[in-house]
């Protein structure tokens, strides 16, 4: 099987991005010390952009795109989208909880600065990809190298991590108020994974309406229910009136990562992103309605 290499900006940038991800997580394995939970996620982040990657330049390296069981117009800027978003959340995590007060000794450090520095320049990478990869006005592109394809994967991501801050420890099972923000979370991550799904396995053709009469749907109904979460959930939890707690607690100061508090507040924060989102990318399902009608 004859191996085909392009030289291109893309390629250089996947190599680099495969590369420090690689050393970002083998470094933290080697000399971290990784003990606490938190490890493992910012090493699962490393190694899987890492795979990726290696297996999307192989299948290019080796002519495989036709073969592939998904769209190669839409696969491979997905998944360069979330390692680029995986090692963002792995850069800002790995040093709040080792490096933060870190005490332990020198050579301990300077391998988690090491992991931090490649992780940080694997965003770069990543990032820089999802901007060469990503459509240009009048390029014909698969929907998940457009705008809303691009939102779709950041909406999805940053419910993951609500899910992780209202879930451990579990938060929501407290009042009605935070069970009704927690179907909100869950029904607009599953329609926007399953939208993602549909678009990397080439299944939109086979939907018995007009898939961008659906998106523009889906973004309205997304916008209502993430406005209703982004009102409710601060007002249960921050105002006292409804039992919430509206000045942070002085334990938290002294807690290891984040405390309860610090947790609802970033839900809060989280929940208010996604909103804007998807507000944004209601404007861009409109536009496309309207200029395919």
């Amino acid at each position: 099987m004859a191996i085909v290499l392009h030289s291109s900006p893309l390629f250089w940038t996947r190599l680099a991005a495969m590369v420090f991800s690689c050393v970002a997580f083998s470094v933290a394995v080697h000399g971290g010390r990784l003990i606490h939970g938190t490890g493992d996620w910012c090493i699962f982040c490393w190694a899987f952009s890492f795979a990726g990657t290696l297996l999307i330049i192989l299948v290019e390296l080796f002519g495989l795109q036709t073969r592939a069981p998904v769209s190669w117009r839409n696969f491979p800027i997905t998944f360069a989208c979330y390692a680029a978003l995986l090692c963002l959340s792995a850069s800002i995590i790995f040093p709040l909880y080792f490096l933060k007060g870190s005490m332990g000794p020198s050579e301990l450090r300077d391998y988690r600065i090491v992991s931090t520095v490649f992780s940080c320049l694997a965003t770069i990478a990543y990032m820089s990809e999802v901007s060469i990869s990503k459509a240009r006005p009048g390029e014909v592109a698969g929907y998940m190298a457009t705008a809303p394809g691009l939102l779709k994967v950041c909406e999805t991501f940053v419910g993951c991590i609500i899910f992780v801050f209202i879930s451990d420890p579990v938060m929501y099972d407290r009042i009605a108020a935070y069970k009704y923000c927690m179907s909100v979370y869950c029904i607009c991550f599953i329609l926007s994974a399953a939208i993602i799904l549909l678009c990397v396995g080439e299944c939109t053709g086979r939907l018995p309406f007009p898939f961008a009469r659906f998106l523009s749907a889906y973004a309205l109904l997304a916008v209502l229910l993430y406005l209703s979460a982004t009102i409710i959930w601060p007002i249960f939890s921050f105002d006292p009136k409804h039992g919430g707690i509206k000045e942070r607690p002085s334990s938290c100061s002294s807690t290891l990562g984040l405390c309860p508090w610090d947790r609802m507040m970033a839900v809060a924060i989280l929940t208010a992103v996604n909103l804007i989102l998807y507000f944004a990318d209601l404007i861009y399902s409109a536009r496309l309605v309207f200029v395919s009608a």
